[in-house]
């Protein structure tokens, strides 16, 4: 075993052995990661990272020294919230029942998840919603050492999420139609959403909706696409953006039959298969510098994987990465690109050596443990990838559905994945989607996340995480985009999402 790969096993134990006593967003520090800010759009009003209550017009901090409170923050005007809770109260109890459960939202196997007063708070919040309720929703304050109760009136034309949501749910529906139309309006000029995730999620959801008044923004979108790749590009984390371009172009191809989108994608294709790494000669001159411990100890060290740049950088190739890669190639094949199948199959076997016996993939191409798991956005990618395989090996399927298992068996964790959170709770969901009692044990153990992540003019908000990629100016467009996405998947209408070819 390499000295990269013991380093990686360490980092991962420590990770789950995080005390209890600190919270899903880890208290570190000098009031990390509330401190952070959005310096423009809605939440820049907002002086720092909270957690969002939905449409109460809250927001709060969890406090580690009254783990069954939560910390008034920010309460948006014209809220439900405004002139009846202020900047400093705590909220103990909601829907008429204090809260008694401790949060433990901590980063590990042991503390994932929303138990404590976010998710009775998110109960009661969606319970007042119901017709016979009429949107009251009760709350305790505490207010200095005295005890108020209050009453909020929430908007109730959303209703509650139905049995088997976001399928057969007016409520998602709604939301979905509404999301859409902000999704059009947050579309740039030249077509763009803005970063990867964006750019992914976005006409996606878009495209999955079916609806013809929403094909001309996906359009644009594609068009941004192809013009801002080629076969050769030195730009600077760099398969991010490709990858994205692949997806999303394969998907319009597929949908539309355009043929002026494969000469496109074959350049992407082009520019995927050179950055591919799997020969020694890519690996970085600066490597031996930079990252001494990371240098590659054979030939099939992280051989058929691919990294933030071309060939071998920094730490090497890693399993998001490599997942989307596999998954693109997969795409790509249905729309007529001839692929390299031995490229193919070394990501394939790539992500195979980052798997374990329980299905849970880890950062790159060793396995984490056979027992561990935490964030599911690389064993999402792979799932997905390996579920669209072309090949006709039952292999492929099976991985899908190992990977599908350990996303159910696990949910807790999809809202505090790695790196992008965003990114990895979309390929998650999409990986759940293989297995139908999957996706609906992912579904309800995060209906707490999509209650309180609406905000009160409808779009969604990114919630405090380990990680703050995607957090600021644009953090409701992420969530937003996000949330629109996963409740197409069930209208199976793109590939990714289970249409079959023609």
């Amino acid at each position: 075993m390499s000295i990269r790969h013991c380093i990686s096993l360490v980092l991962s134990a420590l990770c789950l052995l995080v005390p209890t006593g600190f919270s899903q967003v880890h208290y570190d520090g000098p009031g990390h990661p509330w401190r952070q800010r959005a310096d423009r759009g809605p939440d820049a009003v907002v002086d720092g990272w909270y957690y969002n209550l939905g449409l109460s017009g809250m927001r709060v901090e969890l406090v580690e020294e009254a783990p069954t409170h939560l910390l008034v923050k920010h309460v948006f005007k014209g809220s439900p919230a405004d002139g009846k809770v202020q900047v400093g109260d705590f909220l103990v109890g909601a829907g008429s029942k204090a809260f008694k459960t401790p949060h433990r939202n901590g980063y590990g196997m042991d503390v994932f998840g929303p138990q404590g007063p976010l998710l009775d708070f998110a109960v009661a919040l969606e319970d007042c919603q119901r017709r016979s309720n009429k949107g009251r929703l009760h709350l305790d304050l505490l207010r200095g050492e005295k005890k108020l109760d209050v009453t909020l009136k929430v908007e109730r034309k959303y209703g509650t999420f139905g049995a088997a949501y976001p399928l057969d749910c007016k409520k998602s529906e709604l939301i979905l139609d509404e999301l859409l139309t902000y999704l059009i309006d947050q579309q740039g000029e030249d077509g763009s959403f803005g970063i990867a995730p964006h750019n992914t999620f976005a006409p996606l959801a878009l495209l999955a909706s079916g609806k013809t008044k929403h094909m001309a923004a996906v359009k644009r979108n594609v068009q941004w696409h192809a013009r801002t790749t080629k076969a050769v590009d030195e730009g600077s984390l760099i398969n991010w953006r490709y990858m994205t371009a692949g997806i999303v172009m394969s998907e319009y191809y597929l949908a539309t039959g355009e043929k002026w989108v494969l000469p496109e994608l074959q350049e992407v294709y082009d520019f995927l298969h050179s950055t591919q790494y799997t020969d020694l000669a890519q690996v970085s001159k600066r490597v031996q510098e930079t990252h001494p411990d990371a240098v590659p100890r054979d030939a099939m060290d992280s051989h058929g994987g691919w990294g933030h740049n071309p060939g071998y950088e920094g730490y090497g190739p890693i399993c998001m990465l490599t997942g989307q890669g596999a998954l693109v190639f997969s795409l790509m094949s249905r729309c007529g690109i001839e692929i390299d199948r031995a490229r193919h199959e070394a990501a394939y076997a790539f992500l195979k050596r980052a798997t374990g016996s329980n299905g849970y993939v880890w950062y790159e191409d060793s396995v984490a443990g056979d027992e561990d798991w935490a964030d599911m956005g690389r064993t999402g990618a792979s799932g997905i990838a390996n579920l669209l395989s072309p090949y006709k090996d039952s292999v492929y399927k099976r991985r899908a559905l190992t990977h599908a298992a350990i996303i159910a068996e696990h949910p807790d964790s999809f809202p505090d994945t790695h790196g992008s959170p965003i990114m990895g709770m979309g390929y998650a969901a999409l990986a759940a989607n293989a297995e139908r009692q999957s996706f609906r044990a992912l579904m309800d153990a995060n209906r707490w996340w999509f209650t309180l992540s609406q905000c009160t003019d409808g779009t969604f908000y990114y919630q405090p995480n380990r990680d703050n990629a995607g957090y600021g100016d644009d953090s409701r467009l992420s969530a937003s985009a996000l949330t629109a996405f996963v409740f197409s998947i069930p209208k199976a209408n793109l590939a990714v999402t289970g249409k079959k070819p023609k």
